[in-house]
This record gives structure tokens, C-alpha cells and sequence, in this order.
């Protein structure tokens, strides 16, 4: 009967429920890590996280100045001490920073603010630490094998700088040269965190932000470690990351 006369056959509905719109997969964040601008700029609000854990808005002191080439200088949380050796010469030894403040931005982009890097507010609490992390030994010199017989030295090389970052955010135990870091933590680049490795060079983007000893594609042209420009591209590096991030 259903079939002569175009009714429904028993036990089915008249009208047949619609069908499902297709569900969209929530993008996945990935922080850039390539960029053709060399510039850092940024003009934006800055807040601070205070030792008790508010966030309010970030007055720079009335004596910091940006690190940059004019300067030359180190970071205002450097300290330096002096002596008169022997044949009475003053040598000057750096010493490593004193934890800078904890700087935050809108958003899910690090920014570069007077020198050091503000993390985004939309980080997880690891990355924001690696980056505040990374800011206590900014402006320090390059010093080939730096950071590798303690975390603390007067400065660091290039993998140095990276396991110092990487160990202030629980995310590296001991320190590890750039061959190291070829096989480390999973491949390719992380959405937060992208650590660029060969046998003789390393180091890392972090939210949009390049931490490097090297002044490779920086206008700055100062060795050291320093946050930098994303570079165009990173031919020639293992790319790894951090599982999870």
C-alpha cells in the first residue's frame, strides 16, 4: 500500500529528521616561525603579573632604555661587577641577570618591549615562563659553552640559551648542545615553541619571537643572547618541539 499510494510504511516517520550539519574542527594555534618584516615594534598595552599573582598594568622605570645597537649596553637587570687586577687594569665580569618583570601582552603573540619579550597572555603557563625565563640573561655576552657545565654562568652560547629558556619552563632537566637538539622532543615545529638545531647552531622561537645568540637576519648586528626577528627561513635546521606546546 505505502509503495501504490505514496504513504509512509509502517514505523517510519513522515518526515525524515534533516540531516547533521557537518561539525568544523577548532583551528589548532600555531605561532608563526618564519616572517619577512625585521621589525619588533610594538605600541600596544603591556601588563605585569605581580608576585602575588595580579595583573596590572606595566610603568617601565624612568631609566630603561631599549637594547638595542645605539646602546650597546647590557639590560637594566644585568649585574656587573668590577675589579683592579694586577697590572692595574679594571676588568669588568658580567654576571647573570636578575629576574626581570614578568611582562604580559593581549593575545596569543609575544612582543618585544624595550628589549626583552612580553609573553601573550594566551600562552600556557610554561611558555609565558620560558620566555620570562629567557629575559634574566638577555644583553649577557656570548661565551662558547656557556650554560652547559651550569645553567648559571656570566654567558651563554647558542644552545645554552635555549636550555636555559627551555629548563626555566620544566620543560628541559640538563643542558644540551645544538647536535642535542636535533633529536629532541618531537618533530617538527610546536604550536607555541620551535627549537631549530644542526651540529653547529641552535636556537628557538617562542610565540612569534626568535631567541638567539646569533645576529643572522637582526638589524640589531649584537651577538649575545637576544630576543630577534623570525627569520625569513630556516633552511638547514632539524626543527623540533616541546610534546605538547
Amino acid at each position: 500500500m505505502a509503495v501504490t499510494t505514496g504513504g509512509a510504511a509502517a514505523g517510519v516517520p513522515a518526515t525524515a529528521p534533516a540531516a547533521a550539519a557537518p561539525t568544523t574542527a577548532p583551528a589548532i594555534h600555531l605561532s608563526p616561525i618564519t616572517a619577512k618584516s625585521r621589525k619588533l615594534s610594538y605600541k600596544g598595552p603591556v601588563y605585569e603579573k605581580t608576585v602575588t599573582g595580579e595583573v596590572v598594568p606595566y610603568v617601565a622605570p624612568a631609566a630603561a632604555t631599549q637594547l638595542t645597537s645605539t646602546t650597546g649596553g647590557s639590560p637594566t637587570g644585568a649585574a656587573t661587577t668590577a675589579a683592579v687586577t694586577s697590572n692595574g687594569l679594571t676588568e669588568v665580569t658580567e654576571t647573570a641577570a636578575t629576574p626581570q618583570p614578568e611582562l604580559l601582552v593581549p593575545g596569543s603573540i609575544a612582543r618585544y618591549v624595550n628589549g626583552y619579550a612580553a609573553a601573550p597572555m594566551n600562552a600556557p603557563a610554561n611558555v609565558q615562563q620560558v620566555i620570562w625565563t629567557a629575559n634574566e640573561i638577555i644583553g649577557l655576552p656570548y661565551i662558547f659553552g656557556g650554560g652547559h657545565a651550569s645553567f648559571t654562568s656570566a654567558g651563554y652560547d647558542c644552545s645554552g640559551t635555549v636550555s636555559f629558556a627551555l629548563h626555566g619552563g620544566n620543560l628541559l632537566a640538563t643542558p644540551m648542545d645544538s647536535s642535542e637538539f636535533e633529536s629532541w622532543g618531537s618533530h617538527g615545529a610546536g604550536r607555541w615553541i620551535a627549537v631549530f638545531g644542526n651540529a653547529g647552531h641552535a636556537y628557538m622561537d617562542v610565540a612569534g619571537l626568535r631567541l638567539d645568540t646569533s645576529a643572522a637576519d637582526d638589524p640589531s648586528d649584537q651577538q649575545g643572547p637576544r630576543w630577534r626577528p623570525l627569520r625569513p627561513a630556516n633552511a638547514g635546521f632539524v626543527v623540533r618541539h616541546p610534546l605538547g606546546l
